[in-house]
C-alpha cells in the first residue's frame, strides 16, 4: 500500500530542530542508541494525541513546552515548535465518500511559549487538494482564521491554547485528514503492562504499551477468528512450542493465558506473568497489526527488543503483511531486522546525531548501489556501518523546512462549496 503519510515535518521538536522525513511503506529508521529515532515516533504520537485528547494534555504529559521544543545552545533557533503532515491518497483507508477525488492533504501547526510555562497556537493550517486542482483550506493566525468554505468566510472562535482541527473537522470537510491524524499509532510494548491483570474495555484499539491486550485479543477473536489463528501461528514461529493462547478472567479483571506443549500428552499452561519479555512483546506487536480498528499508520519502536535473532524473520514478515493494509514505520538498530531480500534502499532512512541534533537522511549513494546491484543486503550494510549518513558542514546548514503553504488573499476555486 502506498504511504498514507507521505512526509512528516518537524521544526524545533525535541532533538529535531529542522527536518522533513519522506516515507515509503514500510520505512525503516536505522541508527545508533540516542540518535533520536524514538523522538520521531513521539512526534507522530503527539499529533494524534493533540487531535483526540487536546493540545494541552499532549504538552503537559511530556513535561510542558520547555521539554517539547528543541533545547540547543545554538543561537538563532526559534523558541516555538511546529509539526506538519503531508498525506497522500487516503480514501481507501478511511472510506469517507471522497473516493477517486482527493489528491493530497496537508496539515501543520506552530506552538509558541508564553510566561509561566504556558503556550499559544501561533499558526495552524489545513489544505485539501482535489484531482481537479480545486482546494479546500483553513488558515489560522493566532485567534483569527480564514477559509474558502462557503458560509465560513471568517473563523473567530479559537482559544489561544487549543487547536482548531478537532473543532472544524466536525463542521467542515476536513475529516478526511483529521481521521488520518487521529489514527496514527505508536507502539513500544511494555511486557510489565501485559503481565498485569487488565481492566476490560472495548478492545478495538490497542494501547501504546499493550495494557489492554487481553481485551484486544477477545475482540479480534469475536470479529475475525481467522486472524486469531494467524496470530497463534506466527507466535509459535517466534516462541517455539507455544501452541495455545486465550484469556482467563479473575473477578472483573482479564489475563492472557499461554499453552506450551512438546508432544501430544505433555503441555503446560502459563499466565502472562510467567512469560518472557520477548514473548509478550511479540504478542503485543501481533495484536497491533491485527487489531480491529486499523490504524492509518503504526510506528513500532525496536520490535527486535528481547526477541531472539532467529525469530526476526517472522517479525519482519508480520510487519510486511501489515504494510499491505496500513502504513508501517519501524525504528530499529538490529541488522537481523534488515536481512530480508525484499528491503530496498527506498525503505531505509538513516538517523544520526550530529552536532547536538538529530538528522534523518536517505542512505549514502554507495549503500544504494550495493543494494540495487545485490552486492550486499541491508543487514550486511548495517553491520558494516555503511547505512549511517555523515553530513558535511554545508549539509548541516540546510534551509529551514516549510511548515505552511502560501494562501492567496482571495478564495481559491472550491467546487464543493
Amino acid at each position: 500500500m502506498a504511504p498514507v503519510v507521505r512526509s512528516l515535518i518537524l521544526k524545533g521538536f525535541r532533538s529535531l530542530p529542522n527536518t522533513q522525513i519522506d516515507f515509503d511503506n514500510p520505512t525503516f529508521l536505522v541508527g545508533r542508541n540516542g540518535a533520536g529515532k524514538s523522538n520521531i515516533g513521539d512526534a507522530l504520537r503527539f499529533i494524534a494525541e493533540a487531535m483526540t485528547s487536546g493540545l494541552r494534555e499532549a504538552i503537559d504529559k511530556r513535561g510542558g513546552i520547555t521539554s517539547v521544543r528543541t533545547q540547543l545552545s545554538r543561537k538563532g533557533l526559534p523558541k516555538s515548535f511546529g509539526l506538519g503532515v503531508v498525506c497522500g491518497v487516503i480514501e481507501d483507508v478511511l472510506q469517507l465518500g471522497f473516493h477517486g477525488e482527493v489528491e493530497s492533504g496537508r496539515y501543520a501547526f506552530e506552538i509558541g511559549p508564553l510566561a509561566n510555562y504556558d503556550f499559544e497556537v501561533l499558526r495552524e493550517q489545513c489544505i485539501i487538494k482535489f484531482q481537479d486542482e480545486s482546494t479546500q483550506w483553513f488558515d489560522r493566525h493566532g485567534n483569527k482564521g480564514r477559509t474558502n468554505i462557503k458560509g465560513f468566510d471568517k473563523i473567530d472562535f479559537f482559544t489561544p491554547s487549543s487547536l482548531a482541527m478537532p473543532i472544524v473537522a466536525g463542521a467542515m470537510p476536513f475529516e478526511i485528514v483529521a481521521q488520518v491524524l487521529r489514527r496514527m499509532k505508536t507502539y513500544a510494548i511494555e511486557p510489565a503492562a501485559l503481565r498485569e491483570l487488565q481492566d476490560p474495555d472495548s478492545g478495538t484499539d490497542l494501547r501504546a504499551d499493550g495494557r489492554n491486550a487481553a481485551s484486544v485479543f477477545e475482540e479480534i477473536e469475536r470479529r475475525s477468528p481467522d486472524s486469531i489463528e494467524r496470530i497463534k501461528e506466527i507466535l509459535a514461529a517466534i516462541v517455539p512450542n507455544t501452541t495455545g493462547l486465550d484469556t482467563v478472567q479473575h473477578g472483573r479483571k482479564l489475563a492472557l493465558e499461554f499453552v506450551q506443549a512438546w508432544d501430544e500428552r505433555n503441555k503446560l499452561t502459563f499466565e502472562a506473568h510467567s512469560m518472557s519479555d520477548g514473548t509478550l512483546r511479540a504478542l503485543g506487536l501481533l495484536l497491533a497489526v491485527y487489531q480491529v480498528q486499523k490504524p492509518s499508520l503504526i510506528f513500532v519502536d525496536e520490535p527486535e527488543a528481547s526477541i531472539h535473532p532467529g525469530a526476526a524473520a517472522a517479525v519482519l514478515d508480520t510487519l510486511r503483511h501489515a504494510a499491505s493494509t496500513m502504513q508501517v514505520v519501524i525504528s530499529t538498530q538490529s541488522p537481523e531486522m534488515l536481512d530480508a531480500k525484499w528491503i530496498e534502499d527506498r525503505h531505509i532512512r538513516g538517523v544520526v546525531w550530529q552536532e547536538g541534533s538529530t538528522h534523518i537522511e536517505e542512505i549514502p549513494q554507495n549503500a544504494k548501489r550495493a543494494l540495487r546491484d545485490h552486492l550486499m543486503g541491508a543487514g550486511e550494510l548495517f553491520r558494516s556501518g555503511v547505512l549511517e549518513p555523515s553530513l558535511t558542514q554545508q549539509e548541516l546548514k540546510r534551509p529551514e523546512v516549510k511548515l505552511f503553504e502560501d494562501i492567496p488573499n482571495g478564495h481559491t476555486a472550491n467546487r464543493r462549496g
